[in-house]
């Protein structure tokens, strides 16, 4: 105990987290150790990593497999530029990869370090296609409510939850929100209109609003992650796709979470038979083991690239775009995914998750449990009639952590829903024990909640 308490101090004395307010990081758990789906703390105490680290350990923690990729390339050449006129091999190979797994229509990437700056890559590229295309004033970005695209400023302005917003405003201008097709929420559609497509019909009515000459993309996560695990109907996305062909709107997938088998195909937009024209991606692409993103872009966008003049060239760029190791350790991670199948693993153990968590819709406080692959949640509520919320100062969302930490799960809680997002390893008996600490908490938490 004296080490971990004399690492929480210099934590308290040094660090500063993300989402920070050090009333809220006074104990905080200090990881030392993963295997699988399990973590440990250092004080010896292991538990289960229910949300992949944060959305991206899919492969599972301890994978030798990619510490030596990683050794083998910085042991060769761990890192040089990849501006233009230089190149490397890892880089060429994942890009080559890559074009194999991807969208049909999307055969040309660029990396980034991470989902935040994948954000900003799409933005540009976005406002760049339509400047090559003669049409300058297509700037604006529509988003939805409950969308997580990251929180440097244009990425931030983009997301949809104002928690975000609240100390860093303003945001950037041009950016515009839509509501979110939540179907637990969603109040739209009738007799004639699905709510799917009433829901989609808002980003027309956006556009229209907006004028059709000013919007350039509408950018969304095929399943909403950090905003709650929202899973679209099945018909929003095919309109969607609709209206953004009809209005030349370019359609961006952030597929940050949903990327690389998370639910259960290899990118989220296969499950409705939509292709973007940008994607862009991170996380599970090394299964969090080195920092990676990046996106893709369709051939009409790659052509945009060639024809534009020297002077008016892409100028976009960061110090660790390709760098060698990260793409070495990229290559090794997607081997493992593909050999081991676990995209197909993730469809089925996914299923298993969202059954188990379906049984626990009869107790007090469940209001709605959902998800798609290995992405699932449990949304608590005070009337399950009216959908109403618990007070903020119930603290419902804290004490539910707390207390699923307790019996040995460690994940993330968004106001008052559970998520979860296991890694894509996790065997079935680990799948039951997540449900079995869901229900044994939920029950705790709203007995002792007025």
């Amino acid at each position: 105990m004296a080490l971990s308490a004399a690492k929480t101090q210099a934590d308290l004395a040094h660090l500063i987290h993300p989402l920070y307010h050090p009333s809220e990081h006074q104990e905080p758990r200090i990881w030392v150790e993963g295997r699988g789906a399990m973590l440990k703390d250092i004080d010896g105490n292991e538990v289960i990593d229910g949300l992949s680290g944060l959305w991206n350990v899919n492969i599972g923690h301890g994978r030798r497999e990619l510490a030596e990729a990683a050794r083998r390339q910085m042991e060769t050449l761990a890192y040089c530029s990849s501006y233009t006129g230089s190149s490397n091999l890892p880089a060429i190979e994942l890009a080559e990869r890559l074009s194999t797994l991807v969208y049909p229509s999307i055969n040309t990437f660029f990396f980034t370090s991470g989902g935040a700056e994948s954000t900003e890559s799409s933005i540009k590229t976005a406002r760049f296609y339509w400047k090559t295309q003669g049409k300058p004033d297509k700037v604006k970005i529509i988003s939805r409510t409950f969308a997580y695209h990251g929180v440097t400023l244009a990425a931030m302005s983009a997301t949809g939850m104002p928690e975000y917003w609240t100390m860093f405003e303003p945001r950037v201008p041009n950016f515009v929100h839509i509501p979110s097709p939540y179907p637990y929420r969603f109040e739209g559609g009738d007799g004639r209109t699905s709510p799917g497509i009433a829901a989609a019909n808002l980003l027309e009515e956006a556009i229209l609003r907006e004028g059709p000459e000013t919007v350039a993309a509408f950018i969304a996560e095929p399943v909403q992650g950090a905003g709650g695990v929202i899973v679209p109907p099945d018909d929003y996305f095919p309109r969607i796709r609709e209206i953004c062909d009809k209005y030349e709107v370019l359609l961006i997938s952030d597929e940050v979470i949903t990327g690389f088998g998370r639910t259960g195909t290899w990118f989220g937009l296969e499950h409705w038979g939509i292709e973007p024209d940008i994607m862009q991606f991170a996380k599970g692409i090394t299964s969090g083991y080195v920092p990676l993103g990046g996106i893709g872009v369709s051939d009409t966008i790659k052509q945009a690239f060639a024809t534009t003049p020297p002077e008016k060239r892409w100028m976009h760029a960061y110090t660790y775009s390709g760098h060698p190791t990260c793409c070495a350790v990229a290559l090794a991670n997607l081997k493992i995914l593909e050999e081991e199948g676990l995209v197909q693993r993730a469809a089925e153990m996914g299923n298993r998750l969202l059954e188990g968590l379906r049984t626990l819709e009869s107790l007090d406080g469940v209001g709605d449990v959902r998800g798609l692959g290995m992405m699932a949640a449990v949304e608590i509520v005070q009337d399950k009639a009216s959908k109403q919320p618990y007070p903020a100062a119930a603290k419902v969302g804290a004490r539910l952590h707390k207390e699923m930490l307790n019996r040995g799960l460690f994940t993330r809680v968004r106001g008052d829903v559970i998520c979860l997002a296991p890694p894509l390893v996790t065997p079935p008996e680990i799948i039951d024990r997540i449900v079995n600490i869901v229900g044994e908490a939920i029950r705790t938490v709203i007995a002792s909640t007025p």
